[in-house]
């Protein structure tokens, strides 16, 4: 295939105003290290932090070491706790906004008791605080084994919130992003009635279960002051905008490879011209629809895979050898949706990566 170069138009680094948008995202693996499946994961610092960078500067915040970055799979905890240190920092030098992923992988796999699941969210929370970031306190797998019915949920959540002496954002990641999640919050009511029981230590809630209309319907029922941030990959550009009552914040970890286009959609969105907005996100979503296919969990590979094309690392090594999570044919659609949706500004470079890989997976 031939890259068209698409996407100059979107190089304007201007902040938009109307939405909070956070990018969560990837991790650059050091291609020197033994980045092996079980293996600890070793990352390039410098490329890892310049992404970052490159994400600020377009006007988004950073939501950092979540499922984007290999979370629970292959970032273990001693390198989630450097990159959420190293990035805060990051964060203060210039302005930017930050948020990051508590959790409790820092437990061995298998059974843990209620108590250990809360000192271990807890651990984080103080590590995620003393950085310098906003919690975010992510599904945890150990919970959705452990708690017995909903008011575990509430028991873990509300010693967490009690804790927390600044708003936090919860995060419910759906099972096709983690199937050992499904059932999580024992019942759906319950995520809301812990929402509306500690109202003034939340600032708003990530969804990412797939289901806009669901996500539309639980939006109507937040308490006045708690935001929805949508995570749904596949329908974003409606939920972003809204509607009459309402709209959602974004916290998405497509917007790691769409910054650009995305950067400049809200910006006209600031003005309210849907139309341009429409136009630009548009082609972005067939692409995001592909990204995030089932396997859902294995994404990571699609979009570590369009920054390496797009100049943002040099390298495809991934952490716990992620890099095989697609097929050569997968990839191959990606970089065609990538150059339609105009991600692909610099055709040279990235004509120059993917005759290469072509040649590698027996494609050329």
């Amino acid at each position: 295939m031939r890259f068209s170069g698409r996407g100059s138009e979107f190089t304007v680094k201007k902040p938009f105003k109307s939405r909070i948008a956070y990018a969560a995202a990837p991790v650059t693996a050091d291609q020197r290290a033994e980045n092996i499946p079980g293996a600890p994961a070793a990352l390039d610092w410098e490329t890892t932090l310049r992404f970052r960078h490159h994400l600020w500067s377009y006007g988004f915040g950073v939501a950092e070491a979540m499922d984007t970055a290999q979370r629970g799979a292959g970032l273990d905890y001693p390198a989630t706790r450097e990159l959420i240190r190293r990035s805060a920092a990051e964060a203060r030098s210039v302005g930017g906004a930050i948020v990051a992923g508590v959790g409790t992988d820092q437990l061995p796999p298998g059974p843990a008791t209620i108590d250990e699941i809360t000192k271990a969210y807890l651990e984080q929370l103080h590590d995620v605080r003393d950085a310098g970031a906003t919690p975010v306190l992510m599904c945890s797998r150990h919970l959705a084994a452990a708690a017995r019915d909903a008011d575990d949920y509430k028991r873990v959540y509300g010693e967490l919130l009690t804790q927390s002496d600044k708003p936090v954002l919860l995060h419910w990641l759906g099972e096709a992003f983690d199937p050992a999640l499904a059932g999580y919050w024992g019942r759906h009511e319950t995520v809301l009635e812990i929402i509306d029981e500690h109202r003034d230590r939340i600032d708003g809630i990530k969804l990412s279960l797939l289901d806009a209309d669901y996500e539309i319907a639980m939006r109507r029922r937040l308490p006045a002051g708690v935001r929805m941030y949508t995570g749904d990959d596949f329908n974003y550009p409606a939920l972003i905008r809204g509607d009459e009552q309402g709209h959602s914040e974004a916290l998405l970890g497509v917007l790691a490879v769409i910054a650009p286009p995305a950067a400049t959609a809200l910006r006209a969105l600031d003005v309210g011209d849907v139309t341009t907005y429409e136009k630009i996100l548009g082609p972005t979503l067939p692409l995001a629809r592909h990204l995030f296919a089932a396997p859902t969990y294995h994404y990571k590979t699609g979009i570590v895979f369009l920054n390496w094309l797009a100049g943002h690392q040099d390298h495809l090594t991934m952490v716990n050898g992620a890099q095989s999570g697609r097929s050569p044919q997968h990839l191959l659609t990606l970089m065609r949706l990538a150059d339609e949706a105009g991600l692909l500004p610099d055709a040279e470079l990235a004509q120059h990566r993917a005759d290469a890989w072509l040649t590698t997976v027996g494609l050329a």
